[in-house]
């Protein structure tokens, strides 16, 4: 069977970060095709046509979307774009949509489509007891789910790259750093010990995190058993150094999307 003749229905997911975009195309339950480009280049109407144009030729039965993005200038233009070109429905992630969790949020629509999807796929995946959602990309967030589907609260902090431009725009002579694996937990060279002292001071962030969140679900709510899942760019990098045993998802938020799409379309498929 051809890419383009996929049987069963087609669902574009589309996720847009601060930095890069990622897009699925889903039959069912399950992703069978991916495309990625940079956020930067969806400011314009052919830079979004370049990105998802040639995907959708090789996919036309493609006639629904969903879109989870947390530029609102780019959700705009490219869920417009998408209304245009596609047949079906096109839902925009956000906290108007029927949820399969409790959501308490000042004010919800506050809530970042992001995290509002990572959550709808935390309240969905099998097993017992609450839920903490890592997405560890320019910003890392925590989000926690009880065991009930309720959702408790969550946590914003600085993601690495982030970490990374403060420590040289902030400073007259400190350079900017790739962010990467370090050699040890202490450089021998400026760059080494900018390395070190970003991700060393982001997985002692998590880790923290994590810890105190678990105590809290246990004194607070009673929650004996509390599962850790994570996602985004930098979620390979710090998972292999943290002390936490976790559930690596990269497509976290493009399976939650597709799932709030299930929900929430006028035709249920």
């Amino acid at each position: 069977m051809s890419e383009g003749l996929v049987e069963g229905h087609h669902l574009l997911v589309v996720e847009i970060g601060n930095t890069t975009v990622v897009g699925a195309l889903f039959v069912g339950d399950e992703p069978v095709a991916f495309l990625s480009g940079m956020t930067a280049e969806l400011t314009s109407p052919s830079g979004i046509s370049s990105l998802f144009l040639p995907f959708l030729s090789r996919f036309p039965g493609v006639c629904d979307a969903v879109l989870s993005s947390v530029v609102p200038p780019v959700e705009q233009a490219v869920g417009e774009w998408l209304d245009g070109e596609l047949r079906g429905e096109v839902i925009r992630i956000n906290a108007s949509l029927r949820l399969p969790f409790l959501l308490s949020y000042d004010p919800p629509e506050a809530l970042g489509p992001d995290r509002i999807a990572l959550c709808a796929h935390a309240a969905t995946i099998e097993g017992s007891g609450a839920v903490i959602a890592l997405d560890i990309g320019t910003a890392i967030t925590a989000d926690a789910l009880s065991s009930d589907g309720r959702y408790l609260g969550g946590i914003i902090m600085p993601g690495l790259e982030l970490m990374a431009d403060v420590l040289h725009s902030g400073t007259a002579r400190l350079p900017r750093v790739r962010v990467a694996l370090p050699g040890g937990i202490l450089g021998r060279s400026t760059r080494e010990c900018i390395q070190s002292g970003v991700v060393w001071g982001c997985v002692s962030g998590v880790e923290g995190l994590i810890s105190k969140i678990t105590r809290w679900l246990e004194a607070e709510h009673g929650e004996k058993e509390v599962r850790v899942i994570a996602t985004g760019g930098h979620a390979p990098l710090l998972a292999q150094l943290l002390d936490y045993s976790l559930r690596i998802d990269e497509h976290a938020v493009l399976y939650g999307a597709r799932y709030l799409f299930s929900l929430n379309c006028q035709n249920a498929r």
